[in-house]
């Protein structure tokens, strides 16, 4: 059986994900900061789909970590065939008034970790001509973001480096798709104190289970990169044809203050 290595596996997107792959009877190994949530989900993957899941309680900010599960990984004759960067963190405040921790956590998660990851688990998708990775990026990835400025900057690195990867990879077996969602009902609202904004506040948006589904397949297909909506579609993608300076100010416009 196939496996897959989810981050950010304990709610969200990550979870859903999860899920779809245990449905898919692919093994998994699950990576996130709370050991009871990932304990709970294992317990309830494994009695439903019958597939084994391991679970790792790691917190990927801190730079070794990644190194470390690649390690245990070898170390417990694990192949990791697919990888899903899911793990990621924001900060809904202005830069000069944000506090310099949370920032540096964003870049260490959304960046470093997503990046060592990759860089570590693609040689051998290559060498055994297989292997399809999933990096979650987002809508914000295609335009600067005032109020979350370390967030939309982290995003359009994800969303560059997958692209980017996705073209030296043809040919090998391998793919990476990046998912780009738009506003989705989670925890991240939550824990980059969101809930006031603009993009949430008194809107109905996606589930985590419906993006989820969407960024599977889009992977499972090879897509590149899969923008979930289609209001989200048109909006990433106009930003193109708009001076830099207006798309900015819409940008700080649908965000609202902090």
């Amino acid at each position: 059986m196939a496996s897959a290595l989810i981050t950010g596996a304990s709610s969200g997107i990550g979870l859903e994900l999860a899920k779809v792959f245990a449905r898919d009877k692919v093994n998994l190994i699950l990576v996130a900061r709370s050991e009871s949530k990932l304990q709970d989900l294992a317990v309830s993957l494994k009695n439903e789909f019958g597939i084994t899941v391991h679970v790792l309680a790691k917190d990927l900010s801190n730079y070794n970590v990644a190194k470390e599960i690649f390690d245990w990984c070898n170390q417990n004759n694990i192949t990791a065939d697919y990888l899903v960067n899911n793990a990621g963190v924001g900060d809904f405040a202005f830069f000069a008034n944000s506090e310099w921790h949370k920032q540096e956590q964003m870049i260490n998660l959304n960046i470093t970790a997503l990046t060592y990851l990759t860089h570590l688990f693609l040689p051998g998708m290559v060498q055994r001509k297989f292997g399809k990775i999933l990096n979650v990026a987002s809508t914000a990835a295609f335009q600067p973001g005032p109020a979350m400025s370390v967030y939309f900057a982290t995003k359009s690195f994800v969303l560059h480096f997958s692209e980017a990867i996705a073209d030296e990879l043809q040919g090998t077996g391998v793919t990476v798709t990046a998912l780009c969602p738009g506003a989705t009902e989670s925890g991240f609202q939550s824990a980059a104190a969101m809930e006031d904004s603009k993009l949430f506040k008194g809107k109905k948006v996606p589930s985590s289970k419906v993006v989820a589904e969407y960024g599977y397949r889009a992977m499972q297909k090879g897509k590149r990169v899969a923008i979930h909506g289609t209001m989200n579609y048109i909006m990433a993608n106009s930003v193109r044809f708009a001076p830099r300076n207006l798309v900015t100010k819409i940008a700080r416009y649908m965000q609202g203050n902090p």
